[in-house]
C-alpha cells in the first residue's frame, strides 16, 4: 500500500507543472519556429515549467489583449511589446518590472538598449528583438553615377549631393527612398541631440508637448523638402510601407535606402537574387551636427502583474534563456536583429562572424556609439501610436507642396493635441 501511495506521490509530483503563455508578435515560420524550439529546451531542462509560446498578432494587438486579460484577471505571464508601447504598457498598470521579480544582472546588456526600458530607475522589460535605422545602397547603381561604394554619404548634404550626380548621370532610377514612418524622425531627433518631447523625452516627468517647431525638427522636414524640390525622392504613396519601400530598393528603382538593421538578412538575399552588390552605411544625420547615436527599436519582453510568483519568476528565468549569450547570437544571425548582449557580439567576434558578414558591423558600431542621453534612451510617449501617424502626415504634407513651417506648426498643434487628450486620462 506504502509502495502505491508513494508512486502516485511521485506521479503527482512529475506532472505538476507551472505553465508560462507567452504571447508574441512573430507570425512568420522563421521567427516563430526559433522562439518554439527555445521554450522546448527551456521545458525539456526544467520539467516543472511549461512555456507555452503563441502569436496573438500585431504589437498593438498584443498589446490590448494583454490588458484586456489582465483587467478580466487571465492574464499571460510573459509578453512581448514594441518599444512604442513602453508608456502605455506602464500607464494600463497591468505590469509588473523585471528588477522587481527577482534580482538580475543587467550589466550585460548593451548599454543603449537597456537604457530605453529603464524608466523611473527599474528595468521594466527585458529587451529582446532589437534594431535602428542604417543606409542600404546600391554599390553597382552608385559606380554607374561615378560615385565611390566605400565612400557612402553620412549626412543630409553629402546625400543631397550624390542625388544631383545620379540625376545627372540618367539612371533608370530614383535616388533615394523610405519608408514614411515617424520612427525615422524619432531617430534623427536623437542623432542630434535632441528630445522629441518636453520633460526629457517624457522621461523625467510625463510628456505634456513634443518639440516639433525646434531648430532639429525643422532639419528633417527641410531635407524631405529638399528632396522633394528636386525629384530625388520615391515612396509607395502609403504610410509606413516597409516591404513596399524595401521592394523599390530591392527592384534597384533607388539607389539608397533606409530601413532597420533588422533587415539586413533579407535584403542582403534579395539584392543577391537581383544581382547587384549591396552596402550598408550609417544613418546619415543633418549637416554640422555631432553623431549622437540612435534610439533603439524592436520590443522587448514583459511580466504582467496578477499571475504567481511561480509563474513571473518562470517567465523571467525564460525571458533570460532565450536572451542569454549563445541564443541572441543565433538570433542575430538568423534574423539581423541586435543580440543585446555585449557578451553575444564577443561570442560573434570570436566566431568570425562580422569577418563573413561585414555589413553587420557598420549597425554594431553605430549603436555601441550612440551617447547616452534623454534624446538617445527614447521618448515615452502614451499616444505614440497616434503621434508617429501625425508626424507621418506632416511629412507627407511637405511632400507634396507644404511649406515647412506650415506642415511643422500644424503637426505640432495635432500631436500636442493627441498628447493632451491621451494625459486627460491621468489628472
Amino acid at each position: 500500500m506504502k509502495a502505491i501511495l508513494l508512486t502516485l506521490a511521485l506521479a503527482g509530483t512529475a506532472t505538476a507543472q507551472t505553465t508560462v503563455e507567452f504571447w508574441h508578435s512573430f507570425g512568420d515560420a522563421k521567427r516563430a519556429g526559433w522562439i518554439q524550439a527555445r521554450a522546448d529546451e527551456f521545458n525539456k531542462a526544467h520539467p516543472g515549467l511549461k512555456v507555452v509560446p503563441s502569436y496573438k498578432g500585431s504589437y498593438n494587438d498584443s498589446l490590448q489583449a494583454t490588458i484586456l486579460a489582465a483587467r478580466q484577471g487571465k492574464p499571460p505571464a510573459l509578453v512581448q511589446i514594441f518599444e512604442v508601447g513602453s508608456q502605455l504598457a506602464l500607464d494600463s498598470g497591468a505590469f509588473q518590472p523585471v528588477s522587481s521579480v527577482k534580482n538580475v544582472d543587467f550589466s550585460d546588456y548593451i548599454k543603449p538598449v537597456i537604457n530605453y526600458y529603464t524608466i523611473g530607475g527599474k528595468v521594466n522589460s527585458l529587451p529582446f528583438n532589437s534594431s535602428s535605422p542604417v543606409l542600404y545602397y546600391n554599390q553597382d547603381l552608385m559606380k554607374k553615377a561615378g560615385l565611390d561604394p566605400k565612400r557612402p554619404p553620412t549626412t543630409f548634404g553629402g546625400l543631397l549631393k550624390a542625388c544631383q550626380k545620379i540625376q545627372a548621370a540618367g539612371l533608370d532610377a530614383k535616388c533615394f527612398g523610405m519608408s514614411l514612418n515617424g520612427w525615422f524622425v524619432e531617430q534623427w531627433m536623437a542623432e542630434q541631440g535632441a528630445t522629441l518631447l518636453n520633460n526629457n523625452n517624457g522621461r523625467q516627468g510625463r510628456a505634456t508637448s513634443t518639440n516639433l517647431e525646434s531648430a532639429a525638427a525643422r532639419n528633417i522636414f527641410a531635407f524631405f523638402k529638399a528632396l522633394r524640390d528636386n525629384g530625388y525622392y520615391t515612396y509607395s504613396g502609403k504610410l509606413e510601407d516597409w516591404d513596399g519601400s524595401d521592394a523599390i530598393f530591392t527592384n534597384q528603382k533607388t539607389v539608397f535606402h533606409i530601413t532597420s538593421t533588422a533587415d539586413i538578412g533579407n535584403i542582403r538575399d534579395a539584392a543577391k537574387k537581383a544581382g547587384f552588390t549591396l552596402g550598408v552605411g550609417v544613418l546619415p544625420i543633418p549637416d554640422g551636427t555631432k553623431r549622437n547615436g540612435v534610439v533603439i527599436g524592436g520590443a522587448s519582453l514583459w511580466i504582467p502583474k496578477g499571475i504567481s510568483q511561480e509563474q513571473a519568476e518562470g517567465a523571467l528565468d525564460f525571458a533570460l534563456y532565450m536572451t542569454n549569450t549563445k541564443n541572441m547570437a543565433d538570433w542575430h544571425k538568423l534574423t539581423g536583429y541586435y543580440p543585446v548582449r555585449q557578451s553575444s557580439i564577443n561570442l560573434l567576434r570570436q566566431q568570425g562572424w562580422f569577418t563573413q558578414t561585414p555589413l553587420q558591423l557598420v549597425a554594431f558600431n553605430q549603436l555601441t556609439q550612440t551617447v547616452p542621453s534623454p534624446a538617445t534612451a527614447g521618448s515615452l510617449n502614451g499616444a505614440a501610436i497616434q503621434t508617429r501617424k501625425i508626424i507621418e502626415e506632416g511629412l507627407q504634407k511637405v511632400l507634396n507642396g507644404t511649406p515647412v513651417d506650415a506642415a511643422l506648426r500644424e503637426t505640432k498643434a495635432r500631436a500636442d493635441a493627441a498628447l493632451s487628450d491621451y494625459n486627460a486620462n491621468f489628472k
